[in-house]
């Protein structure tokens, strides 16, 4: 048992003990009313004690639930966590890859509820919910002109599938406001962002997670991107921190020839397991690039490295976050869980891309902030190996464990561009406002364009720059000249871009934002390539 913990549980006992012997020596009589349960751990006698005969009123169940469950699980790893039942729909939905829901993508704007995106063949979408109105109440519950968290108003709108909801609306050129009933329905939870032609052969696919859906979206996704020419491929898992490990090793085995080992785990109570291709992949003629970067995460990583370790593509971005611990979930009673670490993963050459964790949680996750201090976002040589956790690909290159995946080919973090102005646009939100008054004018005229060029062209005569510069400056934050210059090709960017989601959701977000994307760029060139 870890010393932590051992303190912690001593402290507890401690207090306990001093009370009760404090009141027993006002009334010896107590002495032998003092719990002892039929059975148990000492933790379990010690609640029992603090339950029973402690000289204040305490919730034993809220103290085990919000103290010392998960103070005992940090003294075991970064990875295995409580999940309070409270919480457990909302963990289940991340699993399924859906929920019960009507069917609208939402922005709180300047306290105002704006419908940013009805999804197609949706529940909105039958009671003719449109872009761009304003939700004013949830039933009987006001949300408009009301500080209301955004996954406060997103509860009241999810619910079991089947069930009634009741919006009122306000909509442009109407002078009352409209109510729609609403059945809510089963809303899937995309996983694959995107997939769109990056050029005239190479297709490019954003994974942000993986669920129970992700490997037929996947799948889907590149099938069709195939018909449409693609030889070569960009899988982009940058940001994605993972998800269900079945769920990797099918996408995996779409890649890889027969007989491939894809990844094995071991763990104490679990003996060596072993996963291999089966030869049956649709894609193995497709040359491959994989993005990854800091927040790319355990199954993300297992991906990446089954893919340089079986020297199947080329990994480009920035070294991995380096989560290589396997988890199983169990049920409790209550209808709560534990998300128990029993196994870690090994890539085909054998390394763990687990970091280490033996210095705490702190050290643990402020890891990547000391990355960025050391510059390992600016250069690459300021990344040092263990040579005692070398390995080999195999093709034989050499291959690093201790902690993620160092990518073939590094991508530095870009820079240019990035000013105090352009930051504080992001962080107030401004810039994505702007776009919100924008469409309110515009909607109309670009309402069923499904060409990003056709939104480039429109946009093209007008100076969005100088508008949201003013914009902002009606919101209190001044024009800094300086930095404007330096900043405007990556603000009109992002301008274009926000407008192209409102218009044509993230087929139309991506494609122009990556036009300053110099991860995006490299992998375009490099697409194909020998393997280093």
């Amino acid at each position: 048992m870890n010393k932590t913990y051992l303190i912690t549980a001593l402290v507890v006992a401690t207090v306990a003990v001093t009370f009760r012997c404090a009141r027993d020596s006002a009334r010896d009589d107590n002495a032998s009313r003092v719990f002892r349960p039929v059975s148990g751990s000492k933790l379990d006698y010690i609640l029992g004690m603090i339950e029973h005969s402690y000289v204040d009123s305490v919730d034993v169940d809220e103290l085990e639930e919000r103290v010392v469950i998960p103070e005992l699980l940090k003294q075991l790893d970064p990875h295995s966590v409580y999940i309070p039942a409270r919480d457990m729909q909302r963990t289940r939905e991340s699993i399924a890859g859906n929920f019960g829901g009507i069917g609208v993508q939402f922005y709180k704007y300047r306290d105002t509820v704006v419908v940013i995106k009805v999804i197609s063949d949706g529940p909105s979408e039958a009671v003719d919910i449109r872009d761009g109105d304003r939700i004013v109440r949830v039933d009987d519950s006001i949300v408009a002109g009301r500080s209301l968290p955004s996954d406060k108003i997103m509860g009241m709108m999810r619910g079991e599938v089947g069930t009634p909801v009741a919006l009122t609306i306000h909509r442009g050129g109407e002078k009352a406001p409209l109510v729609k009933h609403i059945t809510r329905g089963v809303i899937p939870i995309k996983s694959v962002e995107v997939a769109f032609m990056a050029d005239d052969t190479t297709g490019y696919v954003k994974v942000s997670i993986f669920d129970m859906n992700t490997h037929d979206e996947f799948t889907r996704a590149v099938a069709a991107l195939k018909e449409r020419g693609t030889r070569k491929l960009i899988v982009d898992l940058r940001g994605n921190e993972g998800g269900i490990l079945p769920i990797a090793l099918q996408m995996i085995n779409e890649f890889l020839a027969a007989d491939r080992l894809m990844l094995y785990t071991s763990g104490q109570a679990h003996p060596r397991k072993e996963y291999h291709s089966t030869g049956r992949g649709r894609f193995q003629d497709i040359n491959l690039v994989v993005l990854i970067d800091e927040l790319s995460a355990s199954a993300s990583e297992i991906f990446a490295g089954a893919i340089q370790d079986n020297d199947r593509g080329v990994i480009l971005g920035r070294r991995s976050f380096g989560k290589g611990l396997v988890q199983e979930q169990r049920p409790l009673p209550d209808g709560s869980a534990l998300r128990l670490t029993v196994a870690r993963y090994y890539i085909p050459s054998g390394r763990s891309i687990q970091k280490p964790y033996g210095e705490g949680m702190e050290k643990y996750y402020s890891d990547i902030y000391m990355r960025a201090m050391h510059g390992e976002f600016s250069e690459k040589d300021s990344i040092s190996f263990d040579e005692n956790l070398k390995y080999h690909t195999r093709g034989g290159r050499p291959v690093y464990g201790g902690g993620g995946i160092m990518p073939d080919i590094f991508i530095p973090v870009d820079t240019v561009g990035n000013t105090r102005y352009l930051s504080d646009l992001l962080r107030t939100n401004i810039l994505y406002d702007y776009t919100i008054d924008f469409m309110d004018k515009h909607r109309a005229a670009l309402a069923g364009t499904r060409e990003v060029g056709a939104i480039l062209r429109y946009l093209a005569p007008r100076d969005l720059v100088n508008d949201v510069v003013n914009y902002a400056s009606s919101r209190g934050l001044k024009r800094v000249e300086s930095e404007l210059r330096a900043s405007r090709t990556l603000i009109d960017n992002r301008l274009k871009a926000y407008i192209a989601r409102h218009v044509m959701d993230d087929e139309g977000f991506y494609p122009i934002l990556f036009q300053t994307d110099e991860t995006f760029r490299a992998a375009l060139g490099n697409v194909g390539i020998t393997i280093p």
